[in-house]
């Protein structure tokens, strides 16, 4: 597989990954996320991939829109990849409003043994606009 054709499957693993959060479909967001895997949302904390996946499964972490509004890019290196990309959120969290965010998203994913490509770390920073 080419370097260009590696990077926009990993770019659509990435919207997959997303649209499984947000239709709660979480046998295929377990299955995209590493067993170690982190997320530091946009408050600051950390959140572990059972934290996270239990959230969404029990509606505390609800997604209405969560999306990339820009392109993804992607920089490759063996079984690393980065992706870097700006999304549009519409979430509400343990019963708090819903509210929209934009965020610059920064994932890390590694290629498993099995050669399945899943997430590792993710950090999305909120955009504030003045």
């Amino acid at each position: 597989m080419t370097a260009d054709a590696l990077a926009t499957e990993m770019a659509n693993t990435e919207r997959r990954r997303l649209r499984a959060l947000v239709e709660v479909r979480l046998v295929e967001a377990d299955a995209l996320h590493a067993p170690d895997f982190e997320l530091v949302h946009p408050s600051g904390g950390v959140w572990s991939k059972e934290q996270y996946l239990g959230g969404i499964a029990s509606g505390d972490i609800n997604y209405r829109r969560f999306e990339a509004v820009s392109s993804i890019d992607v920089m490759m290196d063996g079984d690393l990849a980065v992706l870097r990309y700006r999304s549009v959120i519409d979430i509400a969290v343990r019963g708090q409003e819903a509210g929209l965010l934009e965020c610059w998203h920064l994932d890390c994913y590694r290629r498993e043994q099995d050669g399945l490509w899943r997430a590792r770390w993710s950090q999305a920073t909120s955009i504030d606009h003045p």
